[in-house]
């Protein structure tokens, strides 16, 4: 048409104005890359003048990026983690200080005897003890699970043995028949597979015509030892409170004081439930199900779809399912139940491994279920997915390896680097003094918590992300070694073997690596670098060496 001009077409300047930053990054990248092959034609021969200059190039447009972008990344999940903590350290701080005590929040009235009713008055309790191959333990949960103080007729105890090897179901199943003469209505269960592992073997036992009359499940592991006023001091919060469908209490550890390793793991242990599960407990009615030592409700259970196998966390499982029907769980801080931690490093492996990966593979498989349910709040979802999954089960574990191990050591190399002091300082001095609270006694062992924990955080890493893509060995379930009294029993016998003795001698490739990787990264720092980060380094790459030879632990003869 007459009088329009006609349309302008694009400059160069406009292309490169709409150019994306990472756009740009490839470009300057393919135009180092073309100036050093230049340089490759033009000079045959190179100095090492020439060599620290290609260095300096590499690491200014190549590797100073991408370690900012992990900086950053980092830091947003620092302050995720650190912020979850704060609260649940207010709440757990809140319920201690005001005395908000599960008997003040909900109704129980002791169990007492009605004369006309006799021990009718009393509900049918099933009490399951799931076993496989527990040779040092068995006798210690059966014997404790025998005495509880509750009516004969109105108790079941179900041993659950899964074991393959034939001497141990002997010895157990005859352990039953001494327990079953002295009056105790006791039943040996066992089974021609392992379908399922512990979550298969729950399951099958739920499937016994005697237990219809039961109202309440208690789960005991082999190691547990409840003491005898157990089902007093617990069943009464559920027969008052119609809403509640699980009642969890404390563990207390037999062996917290065998070697360094378990002192670390009670540290590890006593936050876990004196801060995450009371605070869980005290806000939201919801914490995960520990898989033993606690007593459910048995139409609650049916109602979430009863025991599954699809992850290797179980009671985790049930747990999400039962409160995404609406149910509210108690966690009866002052109710201890004795219980061993793992004292050799092979089974704190295991054990961390299944209890990392499990979790996150959890969380893929029940993410669309949990925003799409109508039964809990919106506040109860953004709990459930946000602070219990993503903060606490992947954030936290992923974080810290990443952050500890790789970034800050890595940025000794590159100076373009810059690390904020409130996140190399202040943000883990934080984390680490609230992790500290659930055991005062070995506030001492800090230093030691830390690095052993930041080793781990690999492995951890490793599960997680095995269990978000839902590969490898995402489904394999190793039980968790218990010795019971089998490295007294060796202490005895063998004076010289001492704890912490190298219980394997595969050495963890990885970890050897990653001390290498970090002693490199200290050395640098100590002669070139200018903020002092050799000064953690440095132990934390000898940390990594004594567990990549195993020197961690308790040793036990065969």
């Amino acid at each position: 048409m007459e009088g329009m001009a006609p349309p302008r077409m694009p400059s160069a300047a406009d292309v490169n104005a709409y150019h994306s930053p990472l756009s740009a990054w490839i470009s300057q990248g393919f135009g180092f890359l073309a100036s050093l092959y230049s340089s490759l034609e033009t000079s045959p021969s190179f100095s090492w003048h020439q060599i620290w200059v290609i260095w300096v190039q590499i690491r200014a447009n190549a590797v100073a990026p991408v370690l900012k972008l992990a900086e950053v990344l980092c830091l947003i999940m620092s302050v995720m983690l650190i912020t979850e903590k704060l609260s649940m350290g207010t709440a757990s701080l809140f319920a201690k200080v005001f005395r908000w005590r599960p008997e003040r929040r909900y109704k129980w009235v002791p169990m007492g005897q009605d004369l006309e009713m006799g021990s009718l008055a009393y509900p049918m309790v099933l009490v399951q003890i799931p076993m496989f191959n527990e040779r040092q333990v068995y006798k210690l949960s059966i014997g404790a699970v025998c005495g509880l103080s509750w009516p004969s007729d109105r108790i079941i105890v179900q041993v659950l043995d899964d074991s393959t090897d034939p001497e141990i179901k002997e010895l157990v199943e005859q352990e039953c028949k001494k327990w079953e003469s002295k009056g105790i209505n006791i039943k040996y269960e066992i089974r021609d597979n392992r379908h399922g592992y512990k979550a298969g073997a729950l399951k099958e036992g739920l499937k016994r015509d005697y237990v219809h009359n039961c109202d309440y499940v208690a789960i005991f592991d082999a190691d547990f030892q409840p003491e005898a006023d157990f089902l007093l001091r617990s069943i009464p919060f559920l027969i008052h409170n119609s809403q509640v469908a699980l009642v969890q209490v404390r563990w207390k550890f037999v062996n917290a004081n065998e070697c360094m390793m378990t002192r670390i793991q009670e540290m590890s242990m006593d936050y876990h439930f004196k801060v995450e599960q009371e605070s869980g407990s005290t806000m939201y009615g919801f914490f995960g199900f520990n898989g033993t030592a606690g007593v459910w409700r048995i139409s609650a259970l049916e109602e979430a779809g009863g025991w599954k196998d699809r992850t290797t966390v179980e009671d985790m499982d049930l747990a999400v399912r039962a409160t995404l029907c609406g149910w509210k769980f108690i966690f009866a801080g002052d109710i201890k139940v004795k219980s061993e931690l793992p004292s050799t490093f092979k089974a704190y492996r295991n054990q961390q491994y299944r209890w990392a990966c499990g979790p996150s593979n959890l969380f893929r498989k029940t993410a669309e279920e949990i925003r799409r349910t109508k039964k809990i709040s919106l506040w109860r979802k953004i709990h459930l997915m946000y602070s219990f999954f993503v903060v606490r089960r992947i954030i936290s574990h992923i974080v810290t390896f990443t952050f500890y191990c790789v970034v800050i050591p890595a940025s000794v190399f590159v100076p373009e680097v810059n690390i904020s002091s409130w996140g190399v300082v202040y943000i883990p001095t934080t984390i680490t003094l609230l992790n500290s609270v659930g055991t005062p006694s070995s506030f001492h062992l800090l230093p030691f918590w830390i690095f052993f924990e930041n080793v781990m955080s690999m492995h951890r890493t490793r599960a997680v992300l095995t269990g978000l893509l839902d590969m490898g060995k995402v489904n394999e379930w190793v039980v968790t070694e218990k010795l019971g009294n089998a490295v007294k029993a060796s202490n005895d016998k063998e004076p010289g073997k001492k704890s912490g003795s190298p219980s394997s001698k595969r050495i963890l490739l990885p970890e050897l690596g990653m001390a290498v990787c970090l002693f490199l990264c200290a050395c640098y720092d100590f002669a070139c670098g200018k903020n002092n980060y050799f000064f953690y380094i440095y132990p934390q790459s000898i940390t990594f060496f004594i567990v990549s030879i195993g020197y961690v632990g308790t040793f036990v003869p065969s």
